[in-house]
């Protein structure tokens, strides 16, 4: 058994995984970096140790740091989180060297899917559809390609993650500029300019399922919907995945089964999907080596720890569930409450926290980091909270979170609280099923009738 693991990460997801490693009975060490010292995430560990100051490449995304902190802690182990190194294969590999435990997959496993192109080419090995495309390295080549699987396209880089790096093109002639601008941010954000371009769906819905291996055996935990997005960063997560026919939820599972199987793979994943909702079909999009965001609203329909899970098999133990053990119970909704002023173009929102509450009762849990006198740092991501809400079937679940919304208060900073509250009364989401393109032209049509910032007037 692991008896002291390094969590080398911050904000809700260190509470989140230090309250497991607690209730486990596993010492803890929080990796901070200078901005963190005295955030609520360091004071309960059992122990802190500095990494590096406030700028993440200089404290969380660097490896030889975050490994030495958890040698000079004693670490058996360290945990990453999500974010930051999670899906990096150099810490995967120094722990390796290091004589410790990295609890996620393997670094073959996160090369293997790392890389979106490559990730394509195993989805295929496994019998999985892809979306028609391929990578592109010239303007000729990307015009060629764009007539083969038809307009619209998306041209993505191939390293890219939470939405970064992608871009829509249904004008031919806007291609190559496009492109070109593709690379140069590709290689900027993530030091890879390469891109790939693939056909644009553009009435889709993204679907996940949630995978745990342990390296021989693969089960799935159910599916989440993750349509709820602006600018392919997911706002509103719930599981499981609404108005899915039984025969497409089942081939969406097994396909993710099978892709798992295919990799050997050990630990908590998630495959992901681009439902094309006028085909009647899917498609392989990506799989995150890691755990989730949105991983509560799994744990409140299957009953499970997920970071238990992940653990156990970090430590080499088999599987200690089987898939027909797994049942799956009710219907929860996540909604991220991050510190931007949506009525102002998602302006980041850093600063203090003057008040913090939020609801308790049946069915509601809250997954943060922030307390009054919290600080917001410019550097980081900005969730502040995960609201998470469950019912008996989606119409309770769906009442509950208008209910505990309306009862958060978060003073100090800007909050996406409002943007949350109008998108859960409205009667669209209450019919569920939302297309990914929903929310951004929602918006878009609400500030071209210059309604957007009469709209942020919620009080945050």
């Amino acid at each position: 058994m692991l008896r002291r693991i390094l969590v080398a990460n911050r904000g809700e997801i260190a509470v989140r995984v230090l309250r497991t490693c607690r209730a486990l009975g596993i010492e803890t060490v929080l990796a901070v970096s200078d901005a963190d010292t005295d955030a609520l995430p360091a004071r309960l560990a059992d122990a802190t140790i500095r990494v590096g100051p406030a700028p993440a490449a200089g404290s969380y995304l660097n490896v030889r740091a975050v490994v030495g902190a958890a040698l000079a802690a004693g670490a058996a182990a360290i945990h990453p989180g999500y974010g930051f190194l999670s899906e990096n294969p150099e810490l995967a590999r120094a722990c390796d060297a290091a004589g410790l435990v990295f609890i996620g997959p393997t670094a073959a496993q996160l090369e293997a899917v790392g890389d979106k192109v490559l990730a394509r080419r195993h989805a295929v090995a496994a019998g999985l559809p892809v979306v028609p495309g391929g990578e592109v390295t010239t303007q000729s080549s990307a015009r060629e390609l764009a007539t083969t699987v038809g307009w619209p396209v998306l041209v993505k880089a191939v390293s890219g993650g939470g939405g970064r790096g992608l871009r829509p093109v249904r004008d031919p002639s806007l291609l190559a500029g496009t492109v070109q601008m593709a690379m140069a941010e590709a290689a900027a954000a993530f030091g890879d300019p390469r891109v790939y371009l693939e056909r644009y769906v553009a009435h889709g819905r993204h679907v996940e399922v949630q995978l745990l291996g342990d390296g021989d055996r693969v089960i799935h935990l159910g599916d989440r919907d993750c349509s709820v997005q602006r600018r392919y960063q997911k706002l509103v997560e719930e599981a499981p995945a609404p108005l899915l026919t039984g025969d497409l939820r089942a081939q969406l599972r097994q396909a993710a089964v099978a892709l798992g199987r295919h990799l050997g793979y050990r630990g908590l994943g998630t495959v992901e999907f681009l439902v094309d909702c006028r085909r009647d079909a899917f498609y392989f999009l990506e799989m995150n080596a890691r755990i989730q965001v949105e991983h509560p609203v799994t744990e409140a329909i299957t009953g499970l720890d997920l970071v238990a899970e992940q653990i156990w098999v970090a430590e080499g133990n088999p599987l200690r569930i089987a898939q027909d053990d797994v049942a799956l119970t009710g219907h929860a909704i996540e909604c991220r409450i991050n510190a931007e002023d949506w009525a102002d173009g998602f302006r980041p929102s850093p600063g203090t926290v003057t008040a913090a509450g939020f609801p308790a009762g049946p069915g509601i849990r809250v997954d943060t980091h922030i307390q009054a006198g919290s600080a917001v740092p410019p550097w980081y991501d900005s969730l502040l909270a995960k609201l998470i809400v469950s019912g008996r079937d989606r119409a309770q679940a769906v009442a509950r979170m208008r209910d505990a919304l309306a009862r958060c208060e978060i003073g100090g900073v800007a909050t996406t609280l409002g943007l949350h509250a109008q998108l859960v009364a409205s009667d669209e989401f209450a019919a569920g099923g939302l297309e990914t393109a929903c929310l951004d032209q929602c918006l878009e049509r609400r500030a071209a009738c210059g309604q957007l910032s009469a709209a942020g007037t919620h009080h945050d």
